[in-house]
This record gives C-alpha cells, structure tokens and sequence, in this order.
C-alpha cells in the first residue's frame, strides 16, 4: 500500500469532490484519479477497495470539518446564555455551509452507511463522537439543555442543512432564524 500522506489526503478531498457532484454511484477510484489528476490506478493503490475508499472518504471529511480549538476556546469564556448557544450553533452552521460540498458529501456517506454496515460502524462512531463533544461543550459552558436537547438541535440542524444545501422545502425563514428558532424552542 502506498504511504504518502500528502497524496492520500488529496485524493481522499478529490473523492470528497466526486461524491458531492455525482453521488455514491459516481465514486469510483477511476473518477478520483481524474479529478485527482493523477495517473489511472493511483487511488486504488491507496484504497485497496470501494470500502476502503468509502471509509477513508469518512475519515477524511471529518478531519476537514474539525472545528477551529481557538474559535471553541473564545466561545468557552463567554458568559453562559442564550446568545452564547445561538453563536456555537451559528458557528456550526457556518462551518459546515462554507464548504457546501462537504456536507453533501457527508450526506451521500450517510446514505451509503444505510447499505454498507462496515462505513455506518465507522462513520456512525465519528458522528457520535461530535455528539458527545457538543454534549460535553454544553456541560463544561454551562450552557442550558442536556443531551436530550444536543440530540434534538443535531436532528434540527441536520434538517437545516438539507433542506439549504439540496431541494428546499421554500419556508420563508433564513439559516439564521431557524437557528435561533431551535435554542429558543428547544431550550427555555
């Protein structure tokens, strides 16, 4: 197996690319190598399988979605509040939009997940861990709401991103305004 790291991660973004714009059924290591631009047969060399591919896809976007510690860290010395949680889930909204095609690329992975067990075990416990890191935000913040709550604003929030990155169901109602919206009605 080739051990390049550097090459890894940019075939892994180049697959990230694929999947957003053409769906699981247009990843293939023949379509990361082309939108890689390297020479045919060098993704598989890396991703020895489909799987393989599918799982470092999920490893990948993770990494890219990883918040920023610092920006963490300033919202860890506000004062606890509602404003603090309409901020932290702006943040998140931020993130994940700013790239829109990670999202749907994350997207496409959850929905291969539901038919292949090996990437829902991997990527399931990737999407737990932020769960439990939110959870643990809230607790060490002193923000209001409990894991219940997290649960619930992560379904919201998933909805959210659906509905602005993909079809949209058409409310009249910005990002910004479900946001505060989920704190306002989730947690009083």
């Amino acid at each position: 197996m080739a051990r390049n790291p550097e090459r890894r991660r940019l075939l892994a973004d180049a697959g990230l690319r694929v999947l957003a714009d053409s769906g699981a059924r247009g990843l293939t290591h023949r379509a990361v190598d082309t939108e890689a631009g390297v020479p045919t047969g060098t993704a598989s060399n890396y991703f020895r399988s489909r799987d393989a591919l599918l799982g470092a896809l999920g490893e990948r976007i993770m990494e890219r979605f990883a918040p920023d510690e610092a920006v963490l860290a300033r919202l860890a010395r506000r004062e606890p509040g509602r404003e603090l949680f309409v901020d932290y889930l702006r943040y998140i909204v931020e993130r994940t939009t700013a790239q829109p095609e990670l999202t749907r690329a994350l997207i496409e992975l959850r929905l291969e997940g539901a038919r292949r067990p090996e990437l829902a075990e991997s990527l399931g416990a990737t999407l737990r861990g932020g769960y439990r890191e939110d959870v643990a935000f809230h607790a060490t913040t002193g923000l209001p709401g409990g894991a219940v709550e997290i649960a619930l604003l992560h379904y919201a929030l998933d909805g959210l991103l659906l509905d602005m990155l993909t079809t949209s169901i058409g409310a009249d109602l910005t990002p910004d305004d479900a946001v505060v919206a989920f704190v306002d009605r989730l947690v009083r």
